[in-house]
């Protein structure tokens, strides 16, 4: 089953940090796909960026890192239905962009595959399954 990724699980995969629930992402996708708004494109790259400022991260290994991101099936979604981001937003006082993710989950009745503790706790209160660790 298909799954939507945000950017905190793909920022464990960029920066290699072990948590179960971003390897247990990962390998799902070694067998099937996942979604993700558009603005995901621009927020792991803007992650990357920032590594790249604070000298965690070099050029050559954010260059790997998408080069390996290009290779995962992952279909961005381009049509947020605005009303409903908008609720999800007020309703659970998230920035726009979480609600986004949100929204894409709930649309395409899929899970959702976070580290961002507020965004957890909207999903499950708008009955929106988790990607869990095995």
């Amino acid at each position: 089953m298909p799954f939507v990724v945000d950017a905190s699980i793909t920022a464990g995969w960029a920066f290699l940090e072990n948590h179960p629930r971003t390897e247990f992402a990962f390998e799902r996708l070694l067998l099937e796909s996942a979604a993700a708004p558009a603005l995901w494109w621009y927020e792991v790259r803007n992650l990357l960026i920032v590594r790249e400022r604070s000298q965690h991260r070099n050029a050559a290994n954010t260059e790997a890192f998408l080069a390996l991101l290009a290779t995962l099936p992952i279909l961005l979604d381009h049509v947020p239905v605005e009303r409903e981001v908008l609720r999800l937003a007020r309703a659970h006082k998230l920035p726009v962009y979480d609600a986004a993710y949100l929204e894409l989950a709930g649309r395409q009745r899929i899970p959702l595959a976070t580290l961002d503790t507020d965004l957890l706790r909207a999903a499950r209160a708008e009955g929106i399954a988790i990607v869990q660790e095995k």
